[in-house]
């Protein structure tokens, strides 16, 4: 009788701001919270890999521009390029990539929509470079949370509570979650 071994382990690794991660690990989940910030999740069923990025404005000023530094991760332009070729690095072609857009909320109203600018970016830099958007979950006013399994392509994106979660009673988990597949 051959033992039993247990299944490897699930990885989580959380993408911050001004982060990208590209990965074709079946046992990795890509993971981050957005507010007016966007993620980007890109996966090629051909090459069997995805990513994800995460922006927090969609263009430098001028002077970041003309000088790369730890500042230019924070945008869009950024995030996009090192994303897209962190893919085609790993062997992604631009014409079976898939694209899903989430996050852009404008959380505050009465002040500049941040989200909005975001996402309008990130939908021209998709097309500008030919890569098909799958998916767009964007806008409103509620922060997201959002698990890609590169692997696979398998999304979950689950809005997030506005009020102080802290302070509240937590809601029992659905029985089944919102997945996504590219």
């Amino acid at each position: 009788m051959a033992p039993i071994t247990a299944a490897p382990r699930q990885q989580r690794h959380n993408v911050l701001q001004g982060e990208f991660e590209v990965s074709s690990d079946p046992h990795l989940v890509l993971t981050t919270v957005l507010g007016s910030c966007i993620a980007c999740c890109l996966f090629d069923p051909v090459a069997g890999l995805g990513g994800m990025n995460h922006f927090l404005l969609p263009t430098p000023p001028e002077h970041v521009r003309s000088e790369p530094s730890e500042e230019a991760r924070r945008y869009g332009l950024y995030a996009m390029e090192m994303l897209v070729n962190g893919m085609l690095k790993r062997g992604a072609t631009r014409s079976t990539m898939r694209a899903h857009l989430y996050g852009g909320a404008n959380l505050h109203s009465g002040m500049r929509a941040i989200g909005s600018e975001n996402a309008e970016f990130a939908r021209r830099f998709l097309r500008d470079d030919g890569i098909s958007l799958a998916r767009a979950d964007t806008g409103g006013t509620l922060a997201r949370r959002l698990d890609l399994q590169p692997a696979s392509g398998r999304v979950r994106c689950r809005e997030v509570a506005q009020a102080f979660p802290q302070l509240q009673r937590p809601a029992l988990p659905p029985t089944s979650g919102d997945v996504e597949l590219f």
